[in-house]
């Protein structure tokens, strides 16, 4: 049953991977939070990231954050392309009359050695990031991460839409 069913986890630990990635890069929703911090209007307009501007980080903290994020997201988008063009590699051979599971199980190899680099980079790129950001605005990032990220309710191809495992552990979520 496990040769049947790996292809499908493969699949969703690329997707959930990439979705980790492209939902903690691009897709951070501010977060309401009072704050004793006077950050200019101006200072914030600045920081064009949506999570560092939820975490009101300042302008120092931004000078040192902006860099190194650029360099993360550029490297981890070079990856994400590469995963695309395996991923796009895979069905094609799966959908080819004639299916070479050496190849497909190669080629996901492949995929999980890139999701690998990736996950180091993401590990990376927070460890450098928690140096910099005040212990609240650590809490509020991880808490962050925790809500945002988790794996799928349902299994893939199920056509149920997941939720998040944390949404439906919390009862809020889940697509059964």
């Amino acid at each position: 049953m496990w040769k049947r069913t790996r292809p499908y986890l493969i699949v969703a630990s690329a997707a959930l991977n990439m979705a980790f990635v492209a939902m903690w890069i691009a897709h951070a929703a501010p977060l309401e939070r009072a704050s004793g911090e006077s950050h200019t209007p101006a200072a914030q307009e600045a920081i064009w990231c949506p999570l560092h501007r939820a975490l009101k980080v300042t302008e120092a903290q931004w000078k040192e954050i902006e860099p190194r994020l650029r360099d993360f997201q550029a490297a981890v988008g070079e990856l994400c392309r590469q995963t695309d063009a395996i991923r796009s590699e895979v069905i094609d051979l799966i959908a080819a009359d004639e299916t070479d599971l050496n190849a497909i199980l190669a080629r996901q190899g492949e995929i999980l050695a890139t999701k690998e680099r990736i996950q180091r980079l993401v590990v990376d790129h927070l460890l450098a990031e928690k140096r910099v950001l005040t212990p609240e605005q650590q809490r509020q990032l991880f808490t962050m991460l925790r809500e945002r990220t988790g794996c799928a309710a349902s299994p893939p191809m199920s056509g149920n839409a997941g939720g998040g495992l944390g949404r439906t552990l919390r009862g809020r979520g889940g697509g059964q």
